[in-house]
């Protein structure tokens, strides 16, 4: 392995703050990503990493190496992305994060087929439901639910996703079925809720002839994973607030109720946000549009079925 390469090992450790995660990111093992940073270390003559009881993080030369090493790989990918535009070719390495329901549900079925019509282009794709910064993890596309991340950003915006307040027949045999919002705020009720820093929803807001409807709405426990929430409502523990594309098989089933009908939560705008100048790079804006016209397809489909 080279010593530029050797520097994007490094490069991917400080941001995904291990060893391991870095050199999976690269598709090297945790033995072979290690060796190459002793061997960056060595030719450095200075050591750039600490290991602390939780994650690695680099020491005061490896912050100053860092700033720069993280530019040179930055231009190499916009030279090789210049290159692929010019040869008419899309190739290299995108790296995508989605949220847990819809990425599983939309997007990861879509990544092998994208692979399979640009065989010189590979995808990563990592699902979590906690915001992330794409400039600091080095990311290149972020799909989105709710409220955009960053206006600093280039936004696509894909559709807007109804959804729906729902729970098991067994957990409104037990507490009751909610008939007008403010129910909700009854203490009997067990609201589940997406919470982790920086979460849109502390909170619920409802459609109502009068306009928008805020409620505080608490319960007795909350996840930072969607699904997490689905499985509890599935397990008669509370009432959840969910895109109906991802609980409407559900809903068909009779396993969950829709709640308040009249008053539903208002839609939330799924979308994609990603670095302006990525634009220009030809894998990313094939990416982008493929997964936009077949995202919508997928969602008018799931939501025309539910």
């Amino acid at each position: 392995m080279s010593y530029l390469e050797s520097i994007k090992v490094f490069v991917r450790v400080v941001e995904l703050g291990s060893i391991t995660s870095g050199g999976r990111d690269l598709r090297l093992t945790p033995a072979v990503a290690s060796k190459r940073i002793k061997q960056l270390e060595a030719r450095l003559g200075t050591r750039l990493l600490n290991r602390t009881t939780r994650k690695l993080v680099p020491t005061e030369a490896g912050r100053v190496f860092y700033e720069q090493a993280r530019l040179v790989v930055a231009t190499l990918e916009d030279a090789e992305a210049s290159l692929a535009g010019f040869a008419g070719r899309p190739r290299g390495t995108i790296r995508v994060t989605a949220p847990l329901g819809l990425g599983r549900r939309l997007i990861a079925p879509l990544v092998p087929r994208f692979c399979d019509a640009f065989p010189e282009v590979d995808v990563r794709l990592r699902l979590s439901d906690r915001r992330v910064d794409l400039f600091e993890e080095e990311l290149d596309v972020a799909f989105f639910l709710g409220a955009p991340m960053d206006s600093n950003l280039k936004l696509r915006k894909i559709m807007d996703c109804p959804r729906v307040l729902c729970a098991s027949p067994a957990y409104l045999a037990q507490r009751g079925t909610p008939l007008v919002p403010l129910d909700l705020l009854d203490q009997k009720h067990n609201c589940l809720l997406l919470q982790f820093p920086r979460s849109p929803e502390y909170f619920w807001v409802l459609q109502t002839p009068g306009g928008p409807l805020k409620l505080d709405v608490g319960g007795r426990f909350d996840a930072d994973e969607g699904d997490v929430l689905l499985h509890w409502a599935l397990d008669d523990r509370g009432i959840v607030n969910k895109p109906r594309i991802e609980v409407s098989r559900f809903l068909e089933s009779g396993a969950l109720v829709e709640l308040l009908p009249q008053t539903p939560p208002v839609p939330s705008v799924f979308g994609c946000l990603y670095p302006h100048r990525k634009l220009q790079d030809p894998k990313v804006h094939r990416f982008i549009d493929y997964m936009i016209r077949h995202c919508r397809a997928g969602l008018d489909v799931g939501l025309n079925q539910g």
